[in-house]
């Protein structure tokens, strides 16, 4: 029957009409079998499955390039060069991601070859250590590489290290937030109290109280998965939404809390049409409307649009996000599942097929 379903959904996705009552079938058909050679590209304009970057949600050339020479090559100058232009004042929303996608960089390579991979930030420190990019760098990759496998006996090592290298970058750029943005990790590995948590977040806050990056970091503290409960991660997100002025993306947090815990709530088909779900998106949507559009953030509310909008069938307003992030995927909910690409593409193939779906049948 999977196989049937298939079939239907590349007949749709080519621009055959399917009768309406099909399309719930057709949507489960694509998630269950079709993963990525299932693809709807045929005349949308999408992109094929190789081509989909899965390091970053949006593009940020200068970020790959340097990403790129540090591998091929080991030399680190690059990334070192473009976060020292990259502001840690203000905002530090591309500062964070840029920061965070070079440690992830490290990373990877270091679990590709154990003991010589990602030589490149080891050389950065040892070279350069009063630089401040470089600090925070380390920090948060000992910060992702612990939370690689939290039953490590060396977990808490690594996360006091962590520590202690936050500390070291923040004095080397006073005024940045991103190593109190790191630090936000270190406690929650760590399993810091709420009151020492709030400390580290209310110094993110008088630096950067607006930061998109620094309140979804605080938003998995607050989790149910971490130290908190689905009540209390929603509060914090409703908190963080209210009054916040035009421009700001905060308004699309409830959304990410809702997404942290659905496996509470289950996932059934009425879940994703009733009101709790139907303001989340609002919100998140109102937020995409009005914030700047290079808000390096800004994609990966995208991302998580196309997943809810897929799984309440309004297929039409899905693709309309597509088209504004297709290429790019490193952003939840697709970095959550083991092979991203395959994720990604059954949802836009769900989103495509229903769009035409609709169009042929009014």
């Amino acid at each position: 029957m999977e196989l049937l379903f298939l079939l239907i959904a590349l007949v749709v996705v080519c621009g055959v009409v399917v009768p309406m009552v099909r399309r719930r079938r057709l949507a489960q058909g694509v998630m269950q079998g079709a993963g990525a050679a299932a693809d709807p590209v045929c005349g949308q304009g999408f992109l094929p499955p190789g081509q989909l970057d899965v390091r970053l949600p949006g593009p940020d050339p200068e970020l790959l390039a340097a990403v790129e020479e540090a591998r091929r090559t080991q030399d680190w100058k690059p990334a070192a060069e473009l976060l020292a232009r990259t502001p840690a004042d203000g905002s530090a929303e591309l500062r964070w991601q840029r920061v965070q996608t070079l440690a992830g960089a490290a990373v990877r390579e270091l679990a590709e070859a154990p003991g010589t991979g990602g030589m490149w930030l080891r050389h950065w420190r040892v070279v350069a250590p009063k630089d401040p990019g470089g600090a925070a760098v380390q920090a948060e990759f000992l910060v992702q590489q612990a939370l690689r496998d939290p039953s490590s006996q060396d977990f808490r090592m690594i996360l006091e290290e962590a520590r202690t290298v936050c500390a070291e970058a923040a004095l080397l750029a006073p005024g940045d937030p991103v190593p109190y943005i790191v630090e936000l990790g270190v406690a929650r590995g760590l399993g810091a109290s709420e009151a020492e948590f709030q400390s580290v977040w209310e110094t993110v806050l008088s630096r950067a109280p607006q930061h998109m990056g620094a309140h979804l970091a605080a938003l998995r503290y607050w989790s149910a998965k971490w130290h908190g409960s689905q009540d209390q991660a929603d509060a914090f997100a409703r908190r963080a939404a209210a009054g916040e002025p035009e421009g700001s993306l905060l308004p699309a947090l409830p959304l990410f809390a809702l997404h942290d815990h659905l496996e509470d709530t289950g996932l059934v088909r009425s879940l994703f049409r009733s009101a709790v779900v139907r303001e989340a998106i609002e919100g998140a949507q109102y937020a995409v409307n009005h914030a700047p559009s290079d808000h390096p953030v800004l994609p990966h509310v995208r991302h998580l649009l196309v997943w809810f909008l897929v799984r309440a069938e309004r297929y039409d307003e899905a693709v309309e996000q597509l088209r504004a992030v297709d290429g790019h995927i490193g952003a939840v909910p697709w970095t959550y599942e083991q092979d991203p690409v395959a994720a990604y593409t059954a949802f836009r193939a769900m989103a495509v097929a229903g769009w035409q779906a609709g169009r042929n049948a009014g």
